[in-house]
């Protein structure tokens, strides 16, 4: 009998809606440069998603639902161009006078230090809690610097217009430095989350909850 269990086929799921989501916003973005450029990484972080959960390498539905919030996020700022998506209701909300939704965005890279941690509970990689932390916070942050150099080459390197879109600064000249903080402050919270729901190996085991 094939198992039903939400642990089996959730991240399908979010798979299968990526999917649609990824073919209906294939279809005439606002710029065709600026949308190879923004769903190529994501495509990788899903396919490399992929590949690790056929081969065995697996974590919570609230690791993937976390993981999920950058891909669908990342998705739709490729077709729209970041700083174009429709996000007045968030900017007037709060007061902001620039296009918040490539930060927000950023926030949820953040959110992939859950999943990070949760391996390195399951494989007890790392035994210090504190330094287990850190090093899920560490890499996260390491992610953001990377990425904001890529984007910094890749505005250098190619069309101006198409350019100036990847980078989506809004002619903000500290925008790196913030993307930055935005990715460590989603590591940040999504490591709140992780110690707020109990997880980590329990004493005498090395299992973290599925």
């Amino acid at each position: 009998m094939p198992d039903t269990s939400p642990t089996r086929w959730f991240p399908k799921l979010l798979l299968a809606a990526y999917l649609m989501l990824f073919a209906a916003l294939s279809i005439n973005p606002y710029s065709r440069g600026t949308w190879v450029a923004e769903n190529a990484p994501i495509v990788l972080i899903v396919a490399a998603l992929v590949v690790l959960h056929v081969r065995g390498v697996r974590f919570s539905n609230l690791a993937y639902a976390l993981m999920s919030v950058l891909i669908f996020l990342h998705t739709i700022g490729g077709y729209y161009t970041f700083e174009r998506v429709p996000f007045d209701w968030f900017n007037h909300l709060f007061g902001f006078k620039r296009n918040m939704y490539d930060r927000v965005a950023h926030v949820s890279v953040g959110f992939f230090a859950f999943a990070i941690l949760e391996q390195i509970d399951r494989t007890a990689t790392i035994r210090v809690r504190w330094v287990a932390y850190l090093f899920a916070l560490c890499v996260i942050g390491t992610v953001a610097m990377s990425y904001e150099i890529i984007e910094w080459l890749y505005a250098d390197l190619s069309d101006p217009t198409a350019g100036a879109a990847f980078l989506g600064s809004q002619g903000d000249i500290w925008d790196a430095q913030k993307d930055m903080l935005a990715d460590t402050s989603g590591a940040v919270l999504a490591l709140a989350l992780y110690a707020l729901t109990g997880r980590g190996p329990k004493p005498g085991t090395d299992s973290v909850r599925a």
